[in-house]
Order: C-alpha cells, then structure tokens, then sequence
C-alpha cells in the first residue's frame, strides 16, 4: 500500500512538473513574461493572434528584428512566409503590427490620423 502512494506521488509530481515545463515553453515561444501575467484573458488573445496568424503562408522562410526608425524608438519583428508574404510584430506586445496579408488588414490597430 505504501508503494502504490508513493508511485501515486511520484505520478503526480512528474505530471505537475512536465506541464509546468510546457506552459514555460508556451508562454516563451508567445514572448509572454512574468511580469505579462496580469490576466489569463492577455495570454489568450497573444496566443489566438499567433495561432490566426499563422494560417496563411505559413511556410516560415526569415524572421528578423529591426529596428523601429518610423517610430523612433524601440523594434519589431518581420516574418517572411514563403508565398512572398510578410508579419510585422512589436517585439515588446507581440501585437501585429504590419502585413502584406489583406486578411490581416482589419486585425491591424488603426490609429487616428486627423
């Protein structure tokens, strides 16, 4: 009996630990900190941008950061899919900044320009 609830134990603790290890490789690969914690609702919506994002041309040929010169400050990341298409992403948000996709036109934020 005390074999079997120290496998149990064992079971749990290797389940607990593998699924920590792939929420921090999730939220890593989603460019999610920490400090980005402040609601499950920010995890959610970061992570449906990427996956929606993703559908078309998503044959990854380059991804490269550059710098922000149109804003002076900060960067962003370009990601070049096969079909000759493009995503533009804030480095800081992850947020879909730019795209050649008219798919993503209407996902781009649209500031006022008055």
């Amino acid at each position: 009996m005390k074999t079997l609830l120290a496998i149990l134990i064992i079971v749990i603790i290797a389940v607990l630990f593998m699924g920590g290890s792939a929420a921090y490789t999730v939220m890593h690969e989603l460019g999610v900190g920490i400090h980005d914690l402040s609601s499950l609702g920010d995890i959610m919506d970061k992570s449906n941008s990427i996956s929606s994002s993703s559908n078309s041309g998503s044959d990854i040929v380059k991804e490269i950061v550059k710098d922000n010169s149109q804003n002076g400050e900060g960067s962003y990341k370009e990601v070049t899919y096969k079909d000759g298409g493009f995503r533009q992403y804030d480095t800081k948000t992850g947020e879909l900044i730019g795209s050649s996709y008219d798919s993503d036109q209407a996902k781009l934020n649209k500031g006022d320009f008055d």
